[in-house]
């Protein structure tokens, strides 16, 4: 009864459409950094931030009047507690959990178990709760207990909220963040460093009587400020085996800074190329049409050089040194696979509304159709045109679904030979582009782990899992084969392009991943 309810429950609060009309707009406003809102919402929070900061500073030597008190303690807190608290709702959705569970266990043939659903969305909420952000936002939220007056410095917690709201912030984080194992490493010796060094002086010095380091505080005192190369001068040691242990001390501080100094020249960059492609895609996202060109060759310099006159152009190309070239070029390219979805959640852009047409012109007509199945599995309406290389591919193209073609040759309509008698694939794509509900196309890529239990096609038994291979990328070959024979070899890097039913297909992957029993 209470399992049937909270369902019901779950399926109306999911389904209402100003409760998901309600919770997208918080989301776009609290995480989307596309959104046009969020920017004024970042420029709000960052002022209250600093004017709290401000009055906090105010109130050491000078008189705070009441009505700027109020607004520190009560109004600012209070904000902070809604932001909380909306952030803590949008960063796991109850009922979806509630709802995805029952749909797994009906697919399984189990009953709903609500356990688990409650499991999971306790775990959910458990993990924002003490993540770091969300523990510096409730910090934040302290001062509103102002009678407590060592709450009230606090108040500095919410400067930390700057990294939610400052983007430079968050790329120098994530920079240091990438080199976190070097940065422990360096922490940890200077560390030992500190240690020994302090035992060192304080052993040497404490009993002399004119040595101003008599106690070990001191003596860890004096080896901070000697290897942080500050040197202030107000404890020194004066005997002759105190200054030897000075003279490695700064030694081993310089080294240290050194160190720190390079690791984060290294890192900022090994990020470079990273931080440029975001900003790149930061810039193509506010752009409100282009043409998307997949693939640079020479023909797709001179169509770019065309296109560029009345609109703007954005290239996908998969080859590094191509994408290079592009740039030189003076065109917005990105080194992304245009026949991989990852590449387009990446761009963070609305192909529906944004792309004019996307323009297939690699070399391959196999890279052209991967391309096009790719685009047409989440968008069934975008224009495509292609380039045509060989004759005998053109209804691959077609049936990829793609709208027009560029033809290099003589064009025959033929019907390419390996796909007579072999209908099944395509007819599945265009369920797909028909969004038919339930079926999603998924691609797996073979590793080291999968080799070892499976060396051909016909292992995989992907009819024993209720899921449809449609064909595979030899990524030795650069091709893509449909319906493979069952003989066919898999190696390491070649991708399974699957068509099935999402939940049999994570469990036909899971299958895969543990291996033959």
């Amino acid at each position: 009864m209470l399992k049937s309810l909270l369902l019901d429950t779950a399926y109306k609060i999911n389904t209402s459409k100003n409760y998901t009309k309600t919770r997208h707009f918080f989301y776009n406003l609290l995480e989307n950094s596309n959104y046009k809102y969020k920017k004024v919402f970042d420029f709000f929070m960052i002022a209250l931030i600093f004017s709290s900061v401000f009055i906090l500073i105010r109130e050491v030597k000078s008189h705070v009047n009441d009505e700027l008190l109020f607004y520190n303690n009560y109004v600012v807190s209070v904000i902070f507690f809604i932001e909380y608290m909306l952030r803590f709702w949008i960063s796991s959705s109850v009922t979806e959990a509630i709802i995805k569970q029952s749909e797994d266990d009906v697919m399984l043939g189990h009953e709903f178990n609500l356990s688990i659903a409650l499991k999971k969305i306790f775990y959910q909420k458990i993990k924002y709760i003490i993540s770091i952000k969300a523990i510096i936002d409730l910090l934040a939220i302290l001062p509103f207990f102002h009678e407590l007056r060592l709450l009230r410095l606090f108040i500095l917690f919410r400067v930390f909220k700057l990294f939610r709201y400052a983007r430079s912030i968050q790329v120098f984080t994530s920079v240091i963040t990438a080199k976190k194992f070097e940065f422990l490493t360096l922490l940890i010796f200077a560390s030992i460093v500190v240690f020994v060094s302090s035992v060192l002086i304080y052993v040497m010095e404490a009993n002399n009587p004119d040595s101003p380091i008599n106690t070990l505080f001191e003596a860890l005192y004096w080896s901070v400020v000697t290897i942080s190369t500050v040197g202030y001068g107000d404890i020194t040691p004066i005997t002759e085996a105190g200054r030897v242990v000075a003279i490695f001390v700064i030694i081993a501080g310089i080294a240290v800074f050194s160190f720190t100094t390079s690791l984060i020249v290294t890192a900022f960059t090994e990020k470079l190329d990273e931080i440029k492609d975001t900003k790149l895609i930061d810039d193509i996202a506010k752009k409100r049409e282009f043409y998307l060109i997949c693939g640079y060759e020479n023909l797709s310099k001179e169509v770019a050089k065309k296109l560029v006159q009345n609109s703007e152009v954005v290239i996908l190309e998969e080859n590094e040194q191509k994408v290079l070239q592009a740039k030189k070029d003076g065109f917005f390219a990105l080194h992304y696979d245009p026949g991989s979805i990852d590449s387009y959640r990446k761009l963070r852009i609305n192909i529906g509304t944004q792309v004019s047409a996307i323009l297939c012109l690699s070399h391959s007509d196999v890279e052209n159709v991967y391309t096009a199945l790719t685009i047409r599995s989440f968008n069934k309406d975008v224009f495509i045109l292609s380039i045509l290389k060989a004759k005998a591919n053109r209804n691959k193209l077609l049936f990829a679904g793609v709208n027009e073609l560029l033809y290099e040759k003589e064009l025959v309509g033929m019907i390419a030979k390996e796909f007579v008698g072999q209908p099944v694939a395509f007819e599945a794509i265009h369920a797909l582009q028909s969004n038919y509900n339930g079926v999603e196309m998924q691609e797996i890529i073979i590793n080291e782990r999968i080799i070892d239990s499976f060396k051909i096609v016909g292992e995989i038994e992907c009819h024993k899992h209720r899921v449809i291979l449609l064909g595979i990328y030899k990524k030795s070959e650069k091709n893509f084969y449909f319906n493979p024979l069952s003989e066919t070899s898999l190696e390491v890097g070649d991708y399974l392009l699957l068509i099935g039913n999402i939940q049999f297909i994570k469990e036909f992957t899971d299958t895969l991943h543990k291996g033959k029993e």
